[in-house]
């Protein structure tokens, strides 16, 4: 449980725009949980009930309309709260009970609150979630070289970049050893972090350049950690100053997740330099960082339609380009290399019916499919249904990011059809 920390929140009645919530209820083998009970509240009022719902068979319930301040206070600093916050416990029958404060939602955005129930032990699960970084007051961070020093002259020898599956992170700063480890799937990392440090109600490009920052900051830790002990289990602080805020249990945004699945596997290179560069970057308007992001500042480069290349080559320089990861730990197997869709067939089609057909195992909404190698109307309304589940968007079609979340699913839920 996160302590120390006092909300600040808008008065209700002074929240005039609307946002949605999705509360996804798994089990710790990430089955999902039907029948779940949640109750949602204002934070600051979590006696009065604004909410009650049920999980269905995906382990879902949406709540539609719920108030948060206007969609204006997100897009400039000041001292008005750009979100509301909202509490939500969740409860099933054999699993301990889960409270979570400020949840934040911010005006005509899907908010994803996952939340992950225990086997019952008669304790309660408590997470409170603080406020995103650019509003409450965090410490700066310490300045870092953004090419680390590999301890040899000359030559770096790690031949790729590889993409981890999990990542450790120590919550807290990096010698509290009293503080806990969570062993978190990289993409829900980077998710986690960007909805902790930006607005998810800024322009695409905005936040895809941040993403990348984070992506970048994060990929560098990896590399250097790999290349000093040859493993990837690496651990990365969750204190501001030393890397970057990520929150045990927060909700994230359907804008950022989409961006952050769309592009996961990239980062930030520099000619002749293989490391991915440590992108640092700041607030901007508290806190500034020459030569680092400016998150405030990337706004309005956004609003100003500069893409997101342009806005990290303002910031890191002009010799900044995306590069891809060659190889994503954990996931077996490879993107075909084109979409999948009504009229595709062949091996791939076929594999991505069977991995379906898992996961339609415990999700009930995605149809069972012939394995036919056919890419045909019922694949398309599975793959519909499952990136519905998942927060993709609905297309039918199988593209880059809908392929490795499938993957990852598949990959989740394999080892337990064998048991």
């Amino acid at each position: 449980m996160n302590v120390g920390y006092v909300h600040t929140f808008e008065v209700p009645e002074n929240n005039i725009d609307k946002g949605r919530l999705k509360v996804s209820v798994v089990n710790e083998e990430n089955v999902p949980i039907k029948g779940a009970a949640i109750r949602l509240s204002y934070t600051g009022n979590p006696d009065n009930i604004i909410g009650e719902s049920g999980t269905d068979g995906d382990g879902i319930s949406i709540f539609n309309d719920l108030r948060t301040p206007p969609i204006e206070y997100s897009m400039e600093p000041g001292n008005r709260q750009p979100f509301s916050e909202y509490d939500i416990a969740v409860s099933a029958p054999g699993f301990d009970n889960v409270n979570i404060s400020g949840s934040d939602m911010f005006s005509g955005e899907l908010s994803i609150q996952n939340v992950k129930m225990s086997a019952r032990d008669n304790s309660q699960n408590n997470i409170v979630i603080p406020v995103n970084t650019l509003y409450g007051d965090y410490p700066p961070k310490i300045d870092e070289e953004e090419i680390k020093p590999m301890g040899q002259s000359g030559e770096i020898v790690l031949d790729r970049v590889v993409v981890p599956e999990i990542v450790v992170v120590h919550d807290g700063p990096p010698k509290d050893t009293e503080a806990d480890n969570y062993y978190v799937t990289y993409k829900d990392y980077i998710k986690n972090v960007a909805s902790s440090e930006i607005y998810s109600t800024w322009p695409r490009q905005t936040i895809e350049a941040n993403v990348l920052a984070i992506m970048s900051f994060t990929l560098n830790r990896v590399y250097t950690e790999w290349y000093r002990n040859k493993f990837y289990d690496f651990t990365i602080t969750s204190s501001t100053a030393y890397d970057q805020k990520w929150v045990n249990g927060r909700n994230v945004f359907e804008s950022i997740s989409q961006v952050v699945d769309d592009i996961f596997d990239n980062y930030i290179s520099r000619p002749n330099v293989k490391q991915p560069i440590l992108t640092q970057y700041c607030d901007g308007k508290r806190v500034t960082c020459p030569n680092r992001l400016s998150q405030w500042g990337s706004k309005y480069l956004g609003d100003q339609n500069y893409s997101s290349i342009d806005i990290l080559r303002y910031y890191y320089g002009q010799d900044v380009y995306i590069n891809a990861a060659e190889q994503i730990s954990g996931i077996p197997y490879s993107w075909p290399g084109t979409n999948l869709d009504i009229g595709s067939s062949g091996q791939k089609v076929r594999q991505l019916q069977e991995q379906l057909n898992l996961i339609g195992e415990y999700y009930s909404s995605i149809p069972v499919l012939s394995t036919d190698g056919i890419y045909g109307e019922q694949t398309a309304a599975a793959v519909k249904e499952f990136q519905r589940i998942f927060n993709l968007p609905q297309s039918g079609i199988t593209d880059f990011p809908t392929w490795f979340t499938v993957s990852e699913k598949y990959v989740a839920l394999a080892g337990l059809a064998e048991l």
